[in-house]
């Protein structure tokens, strides 16, 4: 080729790089605060995808939510004392993950993964994303091997299988954390994961040693978002829980996920809804809200490797258990176990109401014999129930009902075998044990 016609032809694959380039917009990798508004925060830039993460003013974290018009909406992840307009928003080029890791194992962390606790810094084996996907339906395992978690009134009435989701319901001071830990210490599953998101100070402290206590902890991972904390750091605090959990079913555990509570988690998206300009629909829940749940609790379930079990505890506003959150934490979950108020005021704990909880896979993970102990439970509860009026008065004589007899000469009993102290723990055996002896007092 002559050297003019090199020349020309250079020329032109220059000037074809020149219009294409002229073509593409500039990534943006910082920008500027230009409104605070709430919660809420609007900036210039930089370039993001919903779920990235920048930084702003050189010292706050924050996630992008959504956009209006040619701005981003920004939510902090830390506190904004501080902040102005104007700050400079930077791209961190990265979205949120949580650390994973066996290391974890006795460690108090936060939402983002940063040591509570005085068990100096962190030492994973991965870092995860925590937007993750739930298992695809055909790649789940079967759930039919029960998981024994030392509480008779569940082992025996309300069977629980590995990777199965059940939800805790109940008002407020009636025993939820105190059960959690009662799981926590009593249960087969290999590693306890435990998410407390929008719990009070006071309150963690104190789960952390009286109700998990130093033999609870030493095989759990305790992740925490305070009430006090962002409504993002508190739902990051349930997802990085749930990523933390996913990592050691993966890694071949059984592992038991607790999340105290999904209610809160229900109000920090709607606190994040309502501030992105969500129209409120049911009592105020925005329409990401009860998008947010099955995405969040079919994460739980067992693949070929291992499984995650679930507890999820349902706060009911003024003990309605029709309420928005408990109806569609309901609908998701596969059973769910109901705290009474009566039954804690009247010294009864567990306060666990058998008549209105279900576990909705328990025929298929408990043998015949049991299942009709079980079933028998469930009777004789029912019996008395309708009868306790009239017997309390003196109204009822004995003999004029057989069904109402044998209701009363089985109540104490029964009663018995669903109470049991805090420290108390029960083997799976021992609980089958005790179910039968409760129902065949009759014959005694």
């Amino acid at each position: 080729m002559r050297l003019e016609d090199a020349v020309v032809a250079s020329r032109k694959r220059l000037a074809d790089i020149r219009g294409a380039a002229e073509g593409l917009r500039p990534v943006v990798r910082a920008g500027r605060v230009t409104q605070i508004v709430g919660l809420l925060i609007e900036a210039d830039g930089p370039d993001l995808e919903i779920g990235d993460l920048c930084e702003l003013g050189g010292s706050v974290l924050a996630q992008c939510v959504g956009f209006r018009e040619d701005r981003l909406l920004l939510m902090p992840l830390d506190e904004v004392t501080g902040l102005s307009a104007g700050a400079r928003a930077v791209a961190l080029g990265r979205r949120c993950s949580a650390p994973c890791g066996p290391s974890l194992l006795g460690r108090v962390i936060d939402g983002l993964g940063r040591p509570l606790d005085d068990g100096g810094p962190l030492a994973p084996e991965a870092w995860r994303a925590t937007d993750g996907g739930a298992l695809a339906p055909l790649a789940r395992a079967p759930i039919n091997q029960a998981l024994a978690v030392g509480v008779r009134a569940i082992d025996g009435c309300l069977s629980c299988g590995r990777g199965q989701r059940l939800g805790l319901f109940a008002g407020s001071g009636v025993g939820k954390s105190t059960l959690l830990g009662m799981l926590a210490r009593g249960t087969a599953a290999d590693v306890n994961v435990i998410a407390l998101v929008g719990e009070r100070g006071r309150e963690v402290g104190e789960f952390l040693r009286d109700d998990l206590g130093p033999e609870g902890l030493a095989r759990s991972v305790v992740v925490v978002a305070t009430s006090d904390r962002p409504a993002l750091a508190r739902i990051q605090a349930a997802l990085t829980a749930t990523t933390i959990a996913e990592h050691f079913r993966d890694s071949g555990s059984q592992v038991l996920l607790m999340m105290d509570s999904l209610t809160r988690f229900a109000m920090a998206m709607r606190e994040v809804g309502l501030a992105s300009g969500e129209p409120p629909t049911s009592r105020g829940y925005t329409p990401s809200v009860f998008a947010a749940l099955p995405r969040l609790l079919e994460r739980c379930g067992s693949s070929p490797t291992g499984g995650i079990t679930g507890f999820y505890t349902v706060l009911v506003e003024g003990d309605d258990m029709n309420e928005p959150i408990a109806d569609a934490a309901r609908s998701i979950l596969d059973g769910h176990i109901v705290l009474s108020r009566a039954l804690g005021e009247a010294g009864h704990f567990p306060a666990i109401d058998v008549l209105q909880s279900v576990s909705r896979l328990m025929p298929r993970l408990v043998d015949p014999e049991h299942l009709a102990a079980a079933r028998r439970v469930r009777h004789v509860l029912a019996t008395y129930r309708q009868a306790e009026d009239l017997i309390d008065v003196g109204a009822y004589k004995a003999g004029a009902n057989p069904e109402i007899d044998r209701a009363v000469a089985l109540i104490a009993p029964v009663r018995a075998f669903l109470r049991q102290e805090v420290q108390e723990r029960s083997t799976w055996q021992e609980s089958r044990a005790a179910l039968l002896a409760a129902v065949r007092e009759e014959s005694a």
